[in-house]
Formats: structure tokens, sequence, C-alpha cells
């Protein structure tokens, strides 16, 4: 997923997903700033702790609904998603800058289209790059819950 983002040394980046901060730090040392979206708190606690022990200063990792993306440090040259949404979210090619690229699982609970969304004078161009499957994004513009992926 990284690799086909294509990040620069100057991009500003929004994950959706931190986990365990393990892409978080790779994002952190190929990109310029970088802001990740957790749900769980507990994982964004200790995400954070984690990347500032390791001495990254270019990541603030914010809890939230990840669907919605983060409108407030918007646009982004990049966005990750780390997790399968039935359909790309608009708030999250919205928040996309022109000429930016986001990487995204999309499709049904049981098999996913990862896919290249690019921002081209506001209108996404989408490149199908491989099936997948990943945990479901949960929230307003995701899935209601993970109970279909069960």
């Amino acid at each position: 997923m990284l690799e086909v983002l294509a990040l620069d040394r100057s991009d500003v980046v929004l994950e959706i997903g931190t986990g365990s901060g393990y892409q978080t730090a790779l994002l952190c040392e190929l990109a310029r700033q970088v802001f990740s979206v957790e749900r769980h708190a507990s994982l964004a606690h200790n995400a954070q702790a984690a990347l500032a022990r390791l001495g990254y200063t270019n990541v603030e990792v914010l809890i939230g609904d990840g669907s919605n993306g983060c409108p407030e440090h918007a646009p982004f040259d990049a966005i990750v998603v780390s997790a399968a949404a039935p359909q790309i979210p608009p708030p999250l090619f919205e928040q996309l800058r022109e000429g930016g690229r986001m990487v995204i699982p999309v499709g049904p609970p049981h098999a996913q289209e990862l896919q290249l969304v690019c921002n081209r004078a506001g209108q996404p161009v989408i490149i199908n790059l491989e099936g997948c499957r990943f945990v479901p994004l949960i929230g307003s513009q995701g899935y209601d819950s993970g109970k279909d992926f069960l």
C-alpha cells in the first residue's frame, strides 16, 4: 500500500487505522507530516506512546471516526486506509489535495479490491490493484459494525 502511494518527503499524509503504530512509523519515515485516526482509544494511546519512544515528532494520533477523515488538517497529499469500506467515503476523497492519492480496500465483507484513487480536477480516477480482504472500516461512512465480517 505504501509503495503504491509513492510518497514524497514533503507529503502530508492521513492514515485511517493506526493500530499498533507500525505502519504509522513507516509513514513518518517517508513523509513530512502524518495524521493518524484510530477509533479505539487504547490502541491510539499505545501507538502514540510507542511512536514518541521511538522519537517520531512528525505524527499526531487522533481518536475518532476515521471514515470521516480529519478535515481540520486537510487537504492531504496522500491517504492510506487500513480497513475495508463498502465504497470510497466521500469525506476522504474531499480531503485529498488536487493530484493527491488514496489507497483503500473497497467492497463487500468477504472480498475487496485494493484501489488507488487519484484526485484529478476534483474527480476520482480509480485504479483497481488486486483482490484483498481487510477488517471493516466502522463509522458513519463505512460499515455500521463488524458483525457482517464474521
